[in-house]
């Protein structure tokens, strides 16, 4: 379905839990979010149909995204629900990875295509720190179980954050020279937690072609600029949401855990779903993928406008 700018919205974000095991700064504050009710939350019935009419409006890719979506009991039941959908041509997932050595195998078989796996640092103690707690050992364990189980293409998720994780930038790109992985380093956004961090903390893209100045473009996937190191297998990619935007090639939307629709992650319009079905599903969607906006409105040292954090919406 074509919007009020004429782009061609595809891609449905679905956040399945505002829930998380991990308590990044950026993110989720200290204490975690304000828990729901578990009536609160779309069920499992409600995200299929949303799909479902989605789909049935031009949606073919869908990536499942939290919180943490493996937190979510029986989430190995929806990707196989939601993969028995005809028309959805790509079901993929945003995880931190720390459940996958538990989940990966019973993901695949469920008919996930594809894994983002979020992975900001490969200092231990600074990844527990960022994380709250979390433990890089985990992760490091869940890209192997998703490699193990059969996962290609995994790409590794990095949030730029100035004072913090630029001195990595040579390391985590690494990542990318085998071929197993494609590394994205991701500009980071000032909303929620992070919306009053101090500027330095707001690292352009541009950090990476510096690091890297061998980088070598190649054409660009949706919204990431891609780059190869000369020899390397893997691409890096730059995800712009700050420098450069990239809102005139946007072809998403977003539903939060709780039945929302948001047509831009920035824009502080939500559209109910909650309780709407078919026609009336149909005609809230379609509505919302209309009047998506023409881009966000951040500019230098202003928050998204966004009333929640990344966390409630869905990474």
């Amino acid at each position: 379905m074509l919007d009020n700018q004429g782009r061609n919205i595809r891609y449905l974000r679905l956040s399945v839990t505002d829930r998380c095991n991990f308590r990044c700064r950026y993110c989720m504050p200290a204490e975690g979010v304000c828990k729901r009710e578990h009536s609160e939350m779309l069920s499992f019935e409600e995200l299929t149909e949303i799909v479902r009419t989605a789909v049935s409006l031009g949606v073919s890719k869908v990536r499942l995204t939290g919180g943490e979506p493996l937190v979510r009991r029986g989430i190995v039941d929806l990707c196989r629900s939601l993969r028995a959908i005809n028309g959805v041509r790509e079901l993929t997932m945003t995880t931190n990875g720390a459940l996958l050595p538990q989940y990966a195998a019973e993901l695949k078989q469920a008919g996930v295509d594809r894994l983002n796996i979020s992975l900001d640092t490969l200092n231990e103690d600074k990844f527990a720190s960022l994380t709250r707690g979390g433990s890089l050992a985990d992760t490091l364990a869940g890209l192997d179980a998703a490699w193990n189980a059969g996962f290609r293409g995994t790409k590794l998720n990095a949030v730029l954050l100035g004072g913090v994780n630029a001195d990595e930038i040579p390391a985590l790109a690494q990542l990318a020279q085998d071929g197993k992985y494609e590394v994205r380093f991701i500009e980071l956004m000032p909303i929620g937690e992070c919306a009053d961090w101090p500027r330095e903390r707001f690292l352009s893209a541009d950090a990476v072609l510096h690091a890297l100045p061998e980088l070598q473009r190649l054409p660009n996937e949706g919204v990431a600029e891609l780059y190869r190191m000369p020899g390397w297998k893997g691409k890096i990619g730059l995800i712009r949401p700050m420098s450069h935007r990239f809102c005139a090639d946007c072809d998403r939307i977003r539903v939060t855990a709780d039945g929302r629709l948001k047509p831009c992650l920035h824009s502080a319009q939500e559209i109910p779903l909650r309780g709407l079905h078919g026609e009336n599903l149909e005609r809230a969607l379609r509505e919302g993928m209309f009047r998506k906006p023409v881009s966000h409105h951040m500019q230098s040292g202003q928050p998204s406008e966004s009333r929640r954090g990344m966390s409630q919406i869905g990474g």
